[in-house]
């Protein structure tokens, strides 16, 4: 496994849950300068863009969704991205990944699933009202 998500939980709503990506010691991502993104999959929905960080943190983007609720912040140090997650709402219950991309450049990111190589196995958030 690249990456492993971890964090998920069930929660109420106004709660908040902080994930967790690890990139494997293993994986050759530890040798290459790569994005964090998160997305995530609801229950009967397409899977969307949540939020992105570059190699080096100084790039951000969420969704409107998310903004102003959730952070992404990353430790290369301990090859660890997380998204901490704040007032939690019943629309935010979603299988969430995180995934990996190689861009060319260090502040690039991207939103598109499509551009993103490696992929955690998801962790469930669940959110009650």
């Amino acid at each position: 496994v690249q990456l492993q998500a971890s964090g998920g939980g069930s929660v109420l709503a106004g709660d908040s849950l902080r994930l967790t990506c690890k990139v494997s010691q293993t994986s050759p991502l530890t040798d290459r300068r790569y994005a964090v993104g998160w997305f995530r999959q609801g229950p009967g929905k397409e899977r969307e863009f949540v939020a992105v960080v570059s190699f080096v943190g100084d790039t951000k983007r969420y969704s409107d969704s998310v903004k102003g609720r959730f952070i992404v912040s990353r430790d290369n140090a301990e090859r660890t991205v997380s998204l901490q997650m704040n007032r939690l709402k019943p629309e935010d219950t979603a299988v969430y990944y995180c995934a990996a991309h190689l861009p060319d450049y260090d502040f690039a990111v991207s939103r598109q699933a499509s551009d993103y190589t490696y992929w955690g196995q998801g962790t469930q958030v669940t959110v009650s009202s």
